[in-house]
């Protein structure tokens, strides 16, 4: 049953006071539908359906495999859990929860529909530098958000830059909760692995006790670092066997602050006790004024000139 392939709702059912639009997007947990709500209000809607455990080949109906029915069961409570948490949470920059219901046996999560563009398509879409003042207004912001999540008790789990959204206004927004999806693959090892290797912090590949608000640091850092350079850092399980990730304070040197490349740095620690321990402390950390870098250098230039550096080769004694 696992390789068949999982339908979608089709454009124009109706579910609930909803009616579905097209597929935004969807993947191993789930899919997030554009939909209309009964006054013609555009909503984006989340379905719980973790493809490796549950099938939908036709019709509406989400059925779990015979052998998975306990672990359908409980990632539908987690994502409900954490669904009843977020719709406590009204703050500009987390993505809004507008309503939660179950159907179809299983359950849709309707939230605010953003309009603008992905951090990702933002970043991709410069001709050069990301100016270090766009860096630290948008994760100053995004901390003031994530600062209430923790409160929650929740955390993120997946912040990369797919899941920041920069709105019409320059504003940023948190997008697509991971916490749930981590708790029903850490259940069983036919579920894959909900994290984004190179924005996932090292204890979420080995050690889930560990976790805390400073794993969301360690993703703010990755994506900050994402910034500078245009891909994701080097995955964490990785560095840890051998750390070849070049520190922000070298590769953004001349180009960006030593305050904001440091503060980069100490996120991406792989001992997490070295991070921030707080979003707060993170987010003091942002908004202190920086010194100007002393020459600016375009990106290309600067990966280019620290590659193409020569090794100097001394005659051993």
């Amino acid at each position: 049953m696992s390789s068949i392939k999982n339908l979608a709702l089709p454009t124009g059912f109706q579910l609930q006071d909803y009616e579905i639009r097209k597929v935004l997007s969807s993947g191993g947990f789930s899919f997030v539908y554009l939909a209309r709500d009964k006054d013609k209000k555009t909503v984006a809607i989340k379905e719980y359906l973790p493809t490796s455990i549950a099938l939908r080949t036709d019709g509406a109906t989400v059925l779990p495999n015979t052998d998975d029915v306990a672990l359908f069961r409980h990632g539908l409570k987690c994502f409900f859990d954490e669904g009843l948490s977020l719709a406590k949470i009204d703050h500009k920059n987390i993505v809004r929860v507008l309503n939660f219901f179950r159907a179809n046996e299983t359950v849709y999560m309707v939230m605010q529909y953003e309009r603008g563009k992905s951090l990702q398509d933002y970043i991709l879409g410069q001709a050069d530098l990301v100016p270090e003042q766009f860096i630290r207004r948008v994760f100053g912001e995004l901390s003031n958000g994530l600062r209430e999540v923790h409160t929650q008790k929740l955390l993120h789990l997946d912040i990369k830059p797919a899941n920041i959204y920069i709105r019409l206004d320059g504003s940023p927004v948190l997008l697509d909760f991971g916490s749930a999806r981590q708790a029903l693959s850490a259940n069983q090892a036919k579920i894959s692995p909900s994290y984004t290797p190179g924005f996932a912090s090292p204890e979420q590949y080995y050690d889930r006790k560990l976790l805390g608000p400073w794993s969301d640091i360690y993703s703010i850092g990755a994506t900050m670092y994402a910034c500078l350079t245009r891909t994701s850092p080097l995955a964490a399980n990785q560095r840890i066997k051998n750390d070849l990730l070049i520190p922000a304070t070298k590769l953004g040197k001349d180009m960006y602050s030593k305050n904001l490349l440091e503060i980069i740095d100490k996120c991406l620690s792989l001992d997490y006790l070295e991070r921030p321990q707080s979003v707060f402390s993170l987010q003091k950390a942002l908004l202190e004024s920086p010194a100007e870098p002393k020459k600016k250098m375009s990106l290309v230039n600067k990966i280019v000139d620290i590659l193409n550096r020569p090794i100097s080769i001394s005659k051993s004694s």
